[in-house]
């Protein structure tokens, strides 16, 4: 396995740069199941999102899980964009409106870009599915440290429907656009990120 990204960089059949297969980064949210994972690791939602990136080819790196804390959460994202073998992270759980769910603040508080499409997107899918409750999620994403960053609920049916209709389909483009300025930048130069 590389961890070059350029060795990963083409054009897709339209001409647009891409990375393929893309590099990827898991953090579930979840105090309860943090707490418990020494004893039994249990992530459904992290599952399915490995799943799904799987299926098309792309590659796994890292899986974590934090407890419903903003520091956690931001320290957990913030390190895993500084990696050159990162090309995508994404979250799940912690979007709805407890006082705890502090998800997309944690990680929007490292964007340098927002993706707003991706928000308005997911909870039009969603309203599709489970109607009105769609309104309640949080979902969001944005470009930190030139990696596209995704943080959606934590139930597999909204995992499911957010990676496999949006986030695995239009990723390799994102990672593709968000880097390509950044072909020649050195490993040194992205940790550097990480050290504040």
């Amino acid at each position: 396995m590389t961890s070059n990204r350029e060795d990963r960089r083409s054009t897709d059949d339209h001409g647009h740069d891409i990375i393929d297969p893309l590099y990827v980064g898991i953090v579930t949210v979840s105090s309860s199941r943090a707490q418990a994972a020494e004893a039994d690791p249990d992530d459904p939602g992290g599952d399915v999102i490995q799943e799904c990136f799987e299926a098309e080819g792309h590659e796994v790196q890292e899986r974590l899980l934090v407890q419903d804390d903003y520091s956690a959460i931001r320290t957990a994202v913030r390190g895993l964009v500084a990696r050159r073998d990162v090309d995508v992270v994404v979250t799940t759980g912690g979007t709805g409106v407890t006082a705890d769910d502090v998800s997309p603040e944690a990680t929007s508080s490292l964007f340098e870009r927002d993706l707003p499409g991706f928000g308005e997107r997911f909870r039009a899918l969603s309203w599709e599915e489970i109607g009105t409750r769609a309104i309640a999620s949080r979902a969001t994403a944005g470009i930190a440290v030139d990696t596209p960053v995704f943080c959606i609920p934590g139930s597999t049916g909204a995992c499911q429907t957010a990676c496999e209709k949006l986030i695995v389909p239009e990723t390799p483009h994102l990672a593709g656009l968000a880097t390509s300025h950044r072909a020649d930048v050195t490993e040194g130069a992205l940790s550097d990120y990480g050290e504040e």
